[in-house]
This record gives structure tokens, C-alpha cells and sequence, in this order.
């Protein structure tokens, strides 16, 4: 059974390749390598003793990604990964968020409706849930994104859920929480150019790349003063895909899902953790609060479990002991 996977070069990508190689799963990869490399693609196949077929192609350039549909026949769903990502980055450059997250997902869509293609997996965030009035969020929260990033993702999903309607599509939307941790391999793990998350930044000061980490704030309403958030092991997330496969099998609609562990750390323990994994302390500093960022988001994730027999299975020590095998393995990412 073929799989199409945007943004298959892509850290959570790359992950749950291995994931659904493991189950027999065929896959064609398209990536633009905006902030990916082919490496990542080559240590999948390692992993997994599998070939994956690859296209490099831009989701903004329709005749590109039509291509693909036209050279594929037999494509049973898309997982569609393929998006800029960083929160604060967003905020700086919204058009150019907006172009690239929204343009490029209806160039996908239009090529799935004129090749046929009626299953949908798509990579969505729980930052469209913004700044929720009730925690752990569950799925019928309010759609409040506090920054374009966000605004992208719940267009993309709004977008998604009214041509599913209209077209007879099958959809399952993931809203990731915090993705961490690296490969148990070693072999892939999160490789950004300028680490816009907390858990590759630590990483990097933590092997004596970057001075310190700047925790954004220290004045939010949790119980160390510093941000909150429902960390989730990258396995344990990439093993979401696979149940998202399994339900479009058997079940038609569309389905949304919240992807965490409903358990939160905050920013400091978060420090703590990966001092105590890689044996130094990591040196830090308070800075002033992000734009769009909020004190608390947790995950329900119950209708996960009920509904794809699904749950996050590792903890705190493995997604920080993970992430710091990745670094020492891997101290320039994938450059050699």
C-alpha cells in the first residue's frame, strides 16, 4: 500500500518513515529541503533496510506536485508534513507563512482531487488551540491561535474539512503537542538550522555549541513561573501516523485528535532533565515573553486512546536521553 508523505525529509517525517516501513508500507517522499536534508532520507532507509522513492519538489509549484500524482498512480493516502513551523519566526514573517503553509496545501489538495486520492492524514498543532480556557484540552476547545503559525494550521485544517465534505474524503487530523527526542538509533533526530524549540536549543548548549538557553519568561502562571507544555517522545508521535492509517482502513469521515501524553513540564524542569541526562547543568537566562506564546497547554488525550487504540508509551528520561545521544552522535546535525 503507497503512502505520499510532503515534508518526507523532515524530523517527525523521517520518524514515522521508519514507523510505517516497518509495517510494509510503501513510500514516496516530496520535500523542498527548506529545512530538511536528503541524509535524513538515506538513515531512514539504514534504519529500515527499505528504499523509499523520493521527489524533490515544492508544494507552492502545482505543476511540480501534480507531477508526482501523474507519475504515482496507486496512491492510497498522503500524510502531509510539509510546512514552515517555527512560532516566533511566524510572527516575523507572516506572508511568508501564509504563502507557503496555505498555498502550498491547496496545491496538494487540488492534486488529490484531480488523481483521486481520497485519504488524508494531515500534521496539524495544538497551537490552533491558542491560549485554551480549560485544561487538558480536548478536541471541541474553541480554535483560538494566538500567532500565524497557528492561524495557518486551523486554516489548513478548515480548508481540509470542508473539501473532505464536499469530495468524499477520508481525514484524520493529529494535533501534535511537543515533539522531542530523537531515534533510539541515534541515526535521525531534529536538525534545525537555528533551533526554534526548547529541546534541540538545550541540546546545543548542553555540548557547548550555544552559550545558554533563554527561557522566555519567568512570570507565567504555573507552578515554577516558567512555560508549560505536554512534551511527546518523536516515536511515540510517529506511531500516531500509523494508527491514523489503520483508522481511514476501516472508517469513513473525518476524525480529529489530540497527540499527547496529558502530562506537562515546564521549561525549567525541562532544563533539568537534559542536565541530569547529558551529567552537567546547562546554563541559562531569563528573557522577556515571547509574542503569541502561552503559560500552559496540555493534552486530553483520551479520544486517541479510545477511538485508534493509541498511547504514548515513553517518558521524560527517554525523550531527553534520546535527544542527547542524537547531539553526541550527530554534533553538526547532518553535515559530515
Amino acid at each position: 500500500m503507497k503512502i505520499l508523505i510532503t515534508g518526507g525529509a523532515g524530523y517527525i517525517a523521517s520518524h514515522t518513515n521508519v514507523e510505517l516501513l516497518k509495517e510494509n508500507y510503501e513510500l514516496v517522499l516530496v520535500d523542498n529541503f527548506s529545512n530538511s536534508v536528503y541524509e535524513s532520507v538515506a538513515r531512514v532507509e539504514k534504519i529500515s533496510g527499505k528504499k523509499v522513492k523520493f521527489y524533490e519538489a515544492d508544494l507552492k509549484d502545482f505543476e511540480a506536485i501534480n507531477k508526482v500524482f501523474q507519475a504515482e498512480k496507486d496512491i492510497y493516502a498522503v500524510i502531509h508534513f510539509a510546512a514552515l513551523k517555527a512560532v516566533g519566526e511566524s510572527v516575523e514573517k507572516p506572508l511568508e507563512y501564509y504563502e507557503n503553509n496555505i498555498s502550498g496545501s491547496l496545491n496538494l489538495y487540488k492534486a488529490m482531487k484531480i488523481h483521486g486520492v481520497k485519504n488524508f492524514v494531515f500534521s496539524s498543532s495544538a497551537t490552533v488551540y491558542g491560549d485554551p480556557d480549560e485544561i487538558p484540552v480536548k478536541e471541541t476547545a474553541k480554535i483560538g491561535a494566538t500567532n500565524p503559525y497557528g492561524h495557518t494550521k486551523a486554516m489548513m485544517e478548515q480548508i481540509l474539512i470542508d473539501s473532505a465534505k464536499a469530495y468524499g474524503w477520508n481525514v484524520v487530523i493529529l494535533r501534535y503537542f511537543n515533539p522531542v527526542g530523537a531515534h533510539d538509533s541515534g541515526l535521525i533526530g531534529e536538525d534545525p538550522e537555528y533551533p526554534a524549540n526548547l529541546l534541540p536549543f538545550v541540546s546545543q548548549v548542553a555540548a557547548g555549541i550555544r552559550e545558554k538557553v533563554v527561557v522566555f519568561g519567568s512570570d507565567w502562571n504555573t507552578p515554577d513561573g516558567t512555560g508549560v507544555r505536554d512534551y511527546i517522545h518523536v516515536v511515540d508521535l510517529a506511531k500516531a501516523h500509523v494508527k491514523a492509517i489503520e483508522k481511514l482502513k476501516k472508517d469513513q469521515g473525518t476524525f480529529i485528535y489530540n497527540i499527547g501524553t496529558g502530562r506537562g513540564y515546564s521549561v525549567l524542569e525541562m532544563i533539568r532533565a537534559f542536565g541530569k541526562a547529558c551529567g552537567h547543568d546547562v546554563p541559562f537566562v531569563v528573557g522577556p515573553r515571547r509574542p503569541g506564546d502561552v503559560a500552559e497547554v496540555l493534552a486530553d488525550p483520551a479520544k486517541a486512546e479510545k477511538e485508534l487504540g493509541y498511547k504514548a508509551e515513553l517518558g521524560l528520561d527517554e525523550m531527553v536521553s534520546s535527544a542527547w545521544k542524537w547531539q553526541k552522535l550527530n554534533p553538526k546535525g547532518y553535515k559530515k
